[in-house]
């Protein structure tokens, strides 16, 4: 009787104590983003970061686009890397760095025991053959090494000469001529280093699968949909990253976004737009945040297409547009008129230009002058919001008012985020929206990158040429003393503003909104955000 009376009481102690468990778990439950609530010490920590757009590839070398590197920047990982919120230069694969005085070679040593995703080594052979295959790519394929690096193996202006390993962990790369920003330029993220293994087994694919050495770890790309990464439990950096998963929500629909992020079904959003900003400072639940500013938003006239070909009639469409009103409409404040293609925070900014003011009966005869026929133009509108502009659409309809009020008629069109890129980059567009964020805080990363002759095809979308920038854009480069850069640099700045291949509209301070219990989250000037540190309270 006495075992009986025990067993009973046993299984009356089961029941007790299932019943309280099963209590316990229905308060629990996983909320919209997957993290479960405060109470459960061994809650997987899931941050759902809500876009704008889909990226474009996931292998960084082949991309331009801000979308794609909000996820590469946390899968790859360069040499070396910029400061928490600023361009200052830090070690990262490599632990040091040491420079020729002819400014020719640079010898880096790297970090020792890392490995990539896939378990493969990191290494001086693989850095070797990262930039063996960038340098044996093309502008097509890879639009930023020649951006930066003036072109690829055998090209008459190409940087880089060779790349040689020096043992395991030493890497030594000599250039064919010296390059001021070389540093900065490879702390960018197109840079990072990808597993060798890995890109040459994918080959062109290598975008969809991509292997780095980063936090996170790639786990499913649903196209327009959304990407999750993963923790690298196996990262270098010790205890880190904070987080468990990321996945990127693309809500190209500003309310949309907004909404989810109100309702908790993501945890930060970007493009925040600022009339959205008193609501989101109002609700206790949520979090504004500051990305510094670094960035242009302009329009653009491809100077190869009628009636944009003629000077005339670009220098009309800069005084057409009301920036200060475009400001006032759809920036809140948090932006400043821009007159040249880079902001004031860029080492060799020239104040002087006197930009292009608000004044449409110049703009009339100037058309008049340029014998302007008045055929109707294509104006393309971003179908994504941008940093250096909330919404593309609305931006658009107000310069379609201005122009129609100097008499150009125009046409409101747009694309899929990447098919809008390509067909710009391919110089389809008459006038086109875009923009750009800084990558490494140098003059030469605006100036050069977008708008020389020699980035035509890449990231120069307006197909301008002209010999006199061309001479002292590749001057400035090759200049050391800072001084005589930035004098380069502003005369640039001088024929830029009287060739108008540009409108320039707006210098913005992006703005990212995200739930009150995010810690540690630091936006980056250039917009590519490493998400390692970032916890829940």
């Amino acid at each position: 009787m006495k075992k009986k009376r025990l067993l009973s009481l046993g299984l009356l102690l089961v029941l007790v104590l299932s019943t309280i468990l099963a209590a316990c778990s229905s308060d629990k439950k996983d909320d919209a983003t997957g993290n479960k609530d405060s109470g459960d010490s061994k809650k997987e920590k899931i941050l759902v970061f809500g876009r704008g757009g889909d990226s474009v590839s996931l292998d960084p070398i082949t991309v331009t686009d801000g979308e794609s590197f909000k996820v590469t920047q946390n899968v790859f990982e360069t040499l070396i890397n910029f400061g928490e919120q600023d361009t200052k230069l830090q070690p990262n694969l490599a632990t040091k760095w040491e420079a020729s005085e002819d400014g020719l070679t640079y010898t880096f040593e790297l970090q020792e025991g890392v490995k990539f995703h896939d378990g493969t080594d990191f290494n001086a052979e693989a850095v070797v053959k990262n930039f063996e295959r960038w340098m044996s790519g093309d502008a097509e394929k890879f639009p930023y090494f020649a951006s930066m690096f003036g072109g690829f193996k055998g090209d008459k202006e190409a940087v880089i000469k060779e790349v040689k390993a020096d043992g395991d962990y030493k890497v030594v790369i000599t250039l064919n001529r010296a390059q001021a920003p070389f540093l900065k330029n490879l702390a960018m993220s197109p840079f990072g280093i990808a597993s060798p293994t890995a890109f040459e087994k994918e080959g062109d694919k290598f975008g969809d699968n991509p292997v780095g050495t980063g936090p996170f770890k790639f786990v499913s790309w649903k196209r327009n949909d959304s990407v999750t990464i993963e923790k690298n439990k196996d990262y270098w950096k010790e205890g880190l990253p904070k987080l468990d998963k990321v996945i990127f929500r693309s809500i190209p629909d500003n309310s949309a976004r907004l909404n989810a992020l109100n309702t908790g079904e993501i945890d930060l959003a970007d493009g925040i737009i600022p009339s959205d900003a008193a609501s989101i400072q109002s609700n206790s639940k949520l979090q504004i945040f500051e990305r510094p500013s670094m960035n242009v938003g302009y329009l653009g006239l491809t100077v190869t297409r009628p009636p944009f070909d003629n000077v005339k009639v670009r220098q009309a469409v800069n005084h057409a547009i009301d920036k200060q009103a475009i400001i006032d409409a759809f920036f809140e404040g948090k932006a400043e008129i821009a007159k040249n293609p880079m902001p004031s925070v860029i080492e060799g900014y020239n104040d002087e230009v006197k930009g292009y003011d608000y004044n449409p009966e110049k703009a009339k005869a100037l058309l008049k002058e340029a014998g302007y026929d008045g055929k109707q133009i294509e104006l393309w509108a971003m179908p994504v919001p941008r940093p250096y502009m909330p919404d593309g659409q609305k931006v658009a309809e107000a310069i379609q008012k201005n122009l129609a009020d100097v008499g150009m008629k125009s046409k409101i069109v747009s694309y899929e985020w990447a098919t809008y890129l390509d067909k710009a980059a391919k110089g389809e567009a008459d006038a086109f929206l875009l923009g750009w964020t800084g990558d490494n805080g140098d003059a030469d990363n605006f100036l050069y990158t977008l708008l020389d002759e020699s980035n035509i095809g890449s990231n120069n979308y307006t197909f301008f040429k002209n010999k006199e920038t061309h001479k002292l854009l590749l001057e400035a480069q090759t200049e050391t003393d800072e001084a005589k850069r930035n004098e380069l640099y502003k005369k640039a700045q001088v024929i830029l503003a009287e060739e108008a291949p540009w409108v320039p509209l707006a210098h913005s301070t992006p703005l990212l909104a995200g739930k009150a219990d995010i810690v540690d989250f630091k936006p980056h000037p250039t917009g590519s955000d490493i998400l390692s540190k970032i916890d829940f309270k």
